[in-house]
């Protein structure tokens, strides 16, 4: 471990955030009844140009008249390269109330981008004497974003999750595809040839690696939740969950939902099981025993577990109370 403590990340549920358009306020109460741990009501890409102010002014209602419940209550402004984001921030941060708990910041090149959001919004809070500071989500979909992606889990003590776009990130990289996330069908390797030439096994690798893994880097040593973002094929099940799973593995949070019945994969991909819960119980009470009697090490299951595996052990309790602790 390093001199320097890598600070923990917010103590908040973030296994599913489900995407509402602010344009649709029909939505909302569906989305606030949800299982989902954040609601993101979304001003940026669902929201056409011209319904952007008419969206902005509902979003504004639903924030305060919505039983937002116990969930997260997100809103994504629009790009800082476009003439909305401004006021979607003035806006909602002056008419809106207290309710609202994150900004999420789309397409974030540099730690330039969250500086400017972070004055506008440092500004309005003190001119209106808000008392609960909001706190800022970013958005990791170009490839300025993957190249700074460090700079930019450190730009903000008001940063609390980062997630990753696909779709963008795919557009600003050049890629030859039109999927959000998933396997891509042209990006596969092919199995050594052999003597008797059959048909040689195709090997389809994961092209969102790379800046996946970068995010999550970035967040865990500046204390941010990363979180996958969405998959765009809502009839494939087993596709997201794919997905999700992977994300897991790697160390994100949660998962995007952009459609209700994506909420429950996501949960069920990121709440830790009853199996990886009692193992995880299991291992501490071992190491426990152990250092009760002196030694560094233990045997479970016939695997030895050392202190390294304790740290792993209470990630996945620690999940599970976490998300334990919320449902009470």
């Amino acid at each position: 471990m390093s001199f320097k403590v890598q600070p923990a990340s917010p103590s908040t549920p973030n296994r599913c955030q489900l995407f509402a358009p602010g344009s649709r306020p029909a939505v909302f109460e569906k989305a606030a009844a949800s299982a989902a741990d954040v609601i993101n009501l979304d001003l940026e890409d669902s929201v056409a140009p011209n319904d952007k102010p008419e969206a902005r002014q509902l979003v504004i209602k639903g924030i305060n008249e919505v039983d937002w419940r116990d969930k997260t209550l997100t809103v994504r402004i629009n790009g800082l390269d476009t003439p909305f984001w401004y006021r979607d921030v003035v806006d909602v941060m002056e008419q809106a109330g207290e309710r609202i708990d994150r900004i999420m910041i789309p397409k974030v090149g540099n730690a330039g981008d969250v500086y400017a959001v972070d004055a506008l919004v440092s500004a309005i809070e003190s001119a209106k004497g808000r008392a609960k500071k909001i706190a800022f989500e970013v958005i990791i979909e170009t490839a300025a974003g993957v190249a700074h992606v460090e700079e930019i889990a450190a730009s903000s003590p008001r940063l609390a999750a980062m997630s990753i776009g696909a779709a963008d990130y795919a557009a600003s990289m050049g890629m030859q595809t039109t999927g959000i996330g998933g396997t891509q069908a042209n990006y596969y390797m092919l199995g050594d040839k052999t003597e008797d030439g059959a048909e040689r096994p195709v090997h389809w690798p994961d092209p969102w690696h790379h800046p996946m893994v970068a995010i999550v880097a970035a967040c865990r040593t500046h204390g941010v939740l990363p979180v996958d973002g969405p998959f765009g094929d809502f009839s494939d099940d087993d596709g997201y969950i794919a997905q999700a799973r992977r994300a897991a593995t790697l160390g994100f949070v949660g998962k995007w939902a952009i459609h209700p019945k994506q909420v429950a994969l996501a949960n069920q991909v990121f709440t830790p099981s009853e199996e990886q819960v009692t193992e995880a119980r299991e291992i501490l009470a071992a190491m426990e025993e152990a250092e009760r009697t002196g030694q560094g090490a233990a045997v479970y299951k016939g695997r030895l577990v050392d202190l390294a595996s304790v740290r792993q052990a209470k990630v996945i309790v620690a999940q599970m109370d976490l998300i334990a602790g919320a449902k009470g």
